[in-house]
C-alpha cells in the first residue's frame, strides 16, 4: 500500500491561513487577558514577542504569527505557513496550533469550525 504525502495544508483547515477572527467563549476572556495570552502563546511556540497590542511568533512549520484582541470576544490571528515543511514538523505544528486556540478561544476545532460556517452565512 502506497503511503500517502501528508502536508501542512492537508492537515489544516481552510480558515487557517492568512487573517482570521475566532470567537471567544462566553467568560473565557478573563483567562487570556493581560499577559496570560502571551503565557500562553509561549506555553506552545516558545518564543513571543511583544509589538504594541499584538504578540509575534514563529515556529515548526509556521513562519509567521501575529495575534491580538479586539474586545472580549474576538481573537485575531495573521499567519503564514510554510508548505514544503516536513510532515512531521507539520504534524507537530497542527497539534500546536489547535491546543493554542483551544486554549486561547476556549473552543475545540469542530466548535471553531461551525461557529466560522455559522458566521460565514449571515454574511
Amino acid at each position: 500500500m502506497e503511503k500517502k504525502h501528508i502536508s501542512v495544508f492537508d492537515l489544516r483547515y481552510n480558515d487557517n491561513m492568512g487573517r482570521n477572527e475566532y470567537d471567544i467563549k462566553r467568560g473565557h476572556f478573563k483567562n487570556i487577558e493581560g499577559g496570560k495570552l502571551k503565557e500562553i502563546m509561549e506555553k506552545h511556540f516558545e518564543t513571543v514577542e511583544e509589538e504594541g497590542d499584538k504578540l509575534k511568533s514563529e515556529y515548526g512549520a509556521i513562519d509567521y504569527l501575529e495575534v491580538w484582541t479586539e474586545g472580549k470576544t474576538g481573537l485575531w490571528v495573521d499567519v503564514e505557513m510554510n508548505e514544503d515543511a516536513p510532515d512531521d514538523v507539520a504534524m507537530d505544528t497542527i497539534s500546536r496550533w489547535n491546543k493554542f486556540l483551544l486554549e486561547a478561544t476556549g473552543f475545540n476545532a469542530k466548535k471553531r469550525r461551525d461557529r466560522a460556517k455559522k458566521k460565514a452565512k449571515k454574511k
